[in-house]
């Protein structure tokens, strides 16, 4: 699998890389800013994630994802972005501009496996987190699509709480807590089908002797509502209410 790396900064981006690598058999390609990212995807560069720093110069993260997001042949691409713990503000504008998450410096092993693991799916599949087709999650739970509607927006609705109270669970160590928060919004995926987001939640859980750590969990929990804002768009689509 093809994997994008963009960072002006190149002690970062060989930090990113070599982590990168130690998750598995990637085929890793650099850029050193987002300019020459844009370059090389021009050129026809298809990778099948792409990791990119957000403050650069030439053509910010930012910007270079909402080119990415504007170009039919690479709007499916997972773009995660890579930044610090002060630039919150612009995380949520990136996400509402198609990010499928982030990571924060200094990089964790954790964070970048996570990430990995939750989108080797999406990007064999060239789309978002898969799920179970919506028809048959209404077929294995006896619903209608109004009730499964009413179900996804209750998830979405204990997701953001459990995002708040994973921070202070996780803020005064602990983790025990955080495990068991964690394990039932993976239940919930389990029920509602989010087949992707329960991979992306079984990844925090993988290793029992791992500390969890916020950054990790938060860019996990926004994957997740992600795949429910989604599974939602496609029940209404589908026309099953």
């Amino acid at each position: 699998m093809k994997v994008l790396v963009v960072d002006d900064d190149v002690v970062s981006r060989m930090v990113l890389m070599h982590l990168i690598d130690s998750c598995g058999k990637f085929d890793i390609v650099e850029a050193e800013d987002g300019l020459d990212a844009w370059n090389q995807l021009e050129r026809g560069l298809r990778p099948a994630i792409c990791f990119c720093d957000l403050r650069m110069p030439h053509l910010s993260g930012l910007e270079l994802l909402q080119r990415v997001k504007s170009a039919p042949a690479l709007a499916a691409m997972p773009f995660v972005l890579v930044t610090s713990a002060t630039e919150k503000d612009v995380v949520q504008e990136a996400s509402s501009a198609g990010a499928a998450g982030y990571i924060v410096k200094p990089f964790q092993a954790e964070q970048v496996r996570v990430h990995l693991t939750a989108f080797l799916d999406q990007a064999a599949n060239g789309s978002t987190l898969h799920a179970e087709d919506p028809a048959a999650t209404l077929n294995r739970l006896g619903i209608n699509g109004e009730r499964l509607l009413v179900y996804l927006n209750g998830f979405h609705n204990q997701l953001t709480a459990a995002g708040t109270d994973l921070e202070a669970l996780l803020g005064r160590g602990d983790q025990q807590g955080a495990q068991v928060r964690v394990e039932r919004l993976l239940a919930g995926c389990v029920t509602l089908g989010l087949d992707g987001a329960a991979g992306a939640l079984k990844g925090l859980l993988s290793d029992p002797a791992a500390r969890l750590s916020n950054e990790a969990v938060q860019a996990v929990l926004a994957d997740v509502l992600r795949a429910v804002d989604q599974q939602a768009g496609l029940v209404r689509q589908a026309g099953l209410m």
